[in-house]
This record gives C-alpha cells, structure tokens and sequence, in this order.
C-alpha cells in the first residue's frame, strides 16, 4: 500500500485532498470527534461532522480545523449526501443501534461514495445480511470487532487461520472489504485478497481506539485509496502510533502521532515512492 499512499505536492489544496463526512452521534460523542480527527490527520483536506441538531454546540465547542453540520430534518443530510465535494463517509461510530443509523448507512451506501461502517452501523444489519449486501453500491470498509462480526456474518473462530478464513467469507458475501479487528486484525476483500496484520501492540486495547482506526480509513479513502490498500494501511499505520507512544495510551493520543508515522513512512521509503 505504501506507493498509494497520499502525498501532497505543490499542485495540492483542500479540495483536492478530499473531504470526509462523519456522521456524529448523541450521545455519545467522542466517538464521531476521534473519527474525524483521525481523518484529518491522515490528510484528509476536509472533514465535516453532520450532527443531530440537539449536540451542534458540544461538537462545534470542541472542534475547530473540522466543521460541523447540524442535521435538523432528513432534507438536511440528503441535501449533503448531494454534495459532490464529498469524497468519503463514515458511519457508526457512537451512533447508537437504531433505525435512523440503519437509513443513514443505506442511504450512504446506496450513493456510490466511498464509505467505512462501522461499529452501530454494522450492528443495525443484526441477522440481514441480505438487505445490507444489496444496499452496498461502491467502495466499502467494514471495520468489526469479533461481536459486531457475529451479529451480521455469524461467530468468528478463535484461530488466527480460522479468522481469516470467516473474514474472507464475509468480505465475498457482502461485497465489501472486511477488517476483523484483533491482535493479529484481518483485512480481507471480496476478490479473496487477504493481508494479516501483526502491528498491533496490546494497548490499542483502550476505549475509541476503534473509532480513531475507523477515521484513519477513511481519510485515506477520502483522498482516493483503494478501499483494500486504504484499510491495510489505515490498519498498519493505527498500529505504529500506539507503538510510537508506549504505555498509558488513550485514544486521544493516537491521532496526533500519524503526522510522525506519515513523516517516517515518507522519509524512510522515499526511494520506494519515487
């Protein structure tokens, strides 16, 4: 992944650097702010936090370099759904199990944009594989742990060759790239491409670590990554942070360690991306 990895040049400003939009929950909202921040970090030019109207001032008091859209009637997001400066959603991350996470996944989904789903919005196809197969129309990453895993595609084996093979089977019947998160995390594609990732310190074990390697992703998506490259990457790169900061780790650590993990992947493989 590391040759299509983004990197900005003299010809680059935000637009063309991409725009992500994360889909902010109430409430619980640290989830949506680690996201979006991740995806910024990673070099996203953009990224936006469409919100319920009633948790505008929590994520505006807290976020600055990210906007925040506040979503007061369903017009609101179709309206940034037809956004074409949009380049890459995510979906899940503290939204909470419910119908209206369930019509914001379809609905991104079904508009053809690059997406991540993950955590709730996974968790909202409990036993409907069929419905979220069908609603999957473009590029998509589903990052699950082995309990969201088991909701959609049923209970992931406990051996790593085990794993990987649930995973592959999931990717091939939904149509979507699939990262089994863990300590060996799979990242498999429905064309039956598989990478296992061994960068993963144990203390990613920490609440929102997820969430922060689910804005990673689509960050890079955002910026035009294949959807296998950007999750094996976003994966990787998730992984090097927490190794950069050691013990002690929370997750609002990690996103401000990917400018020192993109620097050294930059400088220590520059012959490789030439």
């Amino acid at each position: 992944w590391l040759a299509q990895l983004p990197r900005p040049d003299e010809h680059s400003n935000k637009f063309t650097r991409g725009h992500t939009l994360v889909i902010g929950g109430f409430p619980l909202t640290g989830a949506a702010r680690l996201a979006a921040k991740a995806s910024a970090r990673v070099g996203a030019g953009l990224t936006t936090v469409a919100v319920p109207e009633i948790a505008f001032s929590i994520y505006a008091a807290s976020l600055t370099s990210i906007m925040v859209k506040s979503i007061a009637k369903s017009e609101d997001f179709e309206e940034l759904m037809r956004d074409k400066r949009i380049t890459a959603c995510l979906v899940g991350s503290g939204a909470g199990v419910s119908a209206e996470t369930r019509r914001y996944a379809i609905s991104i989904l079904l508009s053809n944009k690059p997406c991540v789903l993950d955590a709730d919005a996974i968790s909202v196809f409990e036993a409907d594989l069929e419905h979220l197969k069908l609603a999957i129309n473009g590029p998509c990453v589903m990052t699950p742990h082995a309990g969201e895993f088991s909701r959609v595609f049923g209970r992931p084996l406990e051996t790593a060759h085990d794993r990987a093979i649930c995973a592959m089977n999931a990717a091939k019947a939904s149509g979507a790239v699939v990262v089994l998160k863990g300590s060996h995390t799979i990242i498999a594609a429905p064309d039956g491409k598989l990478i296992i990732n061994k960068n993963a310190p144990p203390i990613l074990a920490t609440a929102g670590s997820g969430d922060v390697l689910a804005g990673i992703i689509a960050g890079l998506l955002a910026q035009g990554m294949d959807t296998f490259l950007a999750a094996a990457a976003g994966v990787w790169m998730h992984g090097e942070a927490a190794n950069l900061f050691g013990l002690g780790l929370i997750a609002e650590d990690l996103p401000d360690l990917l400018p020192k993990v993109l620097t050294n992947l930059y400088t220590n493989n520059s012959q490789s991306l030439v």
